[in-house]
């Protein structure tokens, strides 16, 4: 326990992560089970990708809203309530498949409210972290956080869930409300402090419009932002047509591309392992850099490769580097944004990644059907590119962007 969340960080750092962990394993028996069930429902593919969609329309419809309220009401409270919410959608899932009365609408609807539930708790989720541990913890904290993710969420939930779906249909959404509601009690535990109080009375579009200013105004969080919302235009593009990759390219058809994912997530639990280690060791610049480089160069790795064991090799150094920076740079923000600004700055920062996804995708589709599976690739390689180049030096801004905002609130406090 002690290695895997020290004392000195407190014991509700430890109900956070063991709430966390217990929700992923929930989440990913889902990520079989969820499109399972769908497919037993309906053939039709508008339907099912339908359902893709309502999973990640609530972050683009209520994302802003979500981090307002984060900064407005009991966190804590607010996630057990959500959760709780959350637990009882699937027990009513499980009830109808039991009985019988399971159709794809009712699929489709619960979907959607379960897609909303997971905004305001992923959101507010995202805010109690920085409450609980000190600054110097908070890279530490994201990366044991990550890697309960990548083991529960990618690893080990999806193969259950599909062993439970053939068992009987309900039994990986009864468990996985058991999970859900299990992590909202182990929130329930922990004890945060008050938000300081408003000055004045504000209205939740007032306080999503202070969000975008505090966001806009503080220029490394603002570059960090934006660099976020276009490498995953440009990593969306390439990941949209990975599954054709797999197939037309190397030639492994689906169990080859789900090869490619299990490994990438075995690159990413060792890269966020390995996090202590690399933050002891390299400033948060050079492990931005280095990251970022890994990842313009993966894209024209896989451009010019037709080798399914390089394609595997590059996979896991890139599943390494997406965690790693994943991890750096929610601390990144985590450290730079006030304490009541938590919530409204990280949905800014989440609805622009799932908006960098969706035009991502939707791009790499238009270009691999005009020039070919790999066209994808080079976009996102020569994107990359363009971007990396213009943010180089802003990066070692953006490392230190907590220490910006420290000598702004001395000098305004002098």
């Amino acid at each position: 326990m002690e290695a895997i969340a020290p004392a000195r960080m407190g014991r509700s750092f430890r109900w956070l992560l063991a709430s966390s962990w217990t929700t992923n394993i929930g989440d990913g028996l889902a990520l079989a089970s969820g499109p399972l069930l769908i497919a037993s429902q309906t053939h039709d593919p508008f339907l099912v990708a339908l359902a893709v969609l309502l999973q990640r329309l609530p972050w683009l419809l209520f994302g802003l809203q979500a981090g307002a309220l984060a900064d407005r009401l009991d966190r804590r409270l607010l996630v057990v309530v959500v959760d709780g919410a959350r637990a009882v959608v699937l027990a009513a899932l499980a009830f109808t498949i039991i009985t019988g009365a399971v159709s794809i609408g009712l699929v489709l609807t619960t979907m959607f409210l379960l897609g909303v539930a997971e905004v305001f708790a992923d959101t507010t989720t995202g805010t109690l972290l920085p409450m609980v541990v000190e600054k110097a913890d908070l890279g530490i904290g994201n990366a044991r956080i990550m890697a309960g993710m990548i083991t529960a969420n990618q690893m080990v939930g999806p193969p259950i869930g599909a062993a439970l779906f053939a068992l009987g249909m309900y039994y990986p959404f009864v468990l996985q409300a058991v999970c859900v509601a299990l992590g909202a009690f182990l929130v329930s535990r922990m004890v945060t402090p008050p938000l300081p109080p408003p000055a004045e009375p504000t209205h939740i579009r007032q306080d999503i419009r202070e969000g975008f200013r505090w966001t806009w105004g503080h220029a490394p969080v603002r570059t960090l932002t934006l660099a976020i919302v276009t490498f995953n235009v440009t990593f969306g593009a390439a990941w949209s047509v990975l599954v054709l990759y797999s197939i037309r390219i190397l030639g492994m058809g689906e169990i080859g591309f789900g090869m490619l994912t299990s490994v990438g997530a075995v690159g990413g639990l060792l890269g966020t392992l390995s996090y202590d280690w690399l933050e002891r060791h390299f400033s948060l610049a050079r492990i931005m850099r280095v990251g970022l480089v890994i990842e313009t160069l993966t894209h024209l790795a896989l451009a010019v490769n037709t080798s399914f064991l390089i394609a595997l090799v590059i996979m896991f150094v890139f599943g390494a580097h997406a965690f790693i920076w994943g991890t750096t740079s929610r601390t990144v923000r985590m450290r730079a944004v006030p304490t009541e600004f938590q919530g409204r700055v990280g949905s800014v920062y989440l609805v622009g990644v799932f908006g960098g996804l969706v035009v991502g995708n939707a791009l790499g589709g238009l270009i691999a059907s005009a020039w070919g599976v790999t066209a994808p690739f080079w976009f996102a390689f020569m994107g990359s590119a363009v971007i990396l180049a213009l943010i180089w030096r802003e990066l070692e801004h953006i490392a230190h962007a907590d220490e910006q905002v420290l000598a702004s609130q001395t000098a305004y406090d002098g």
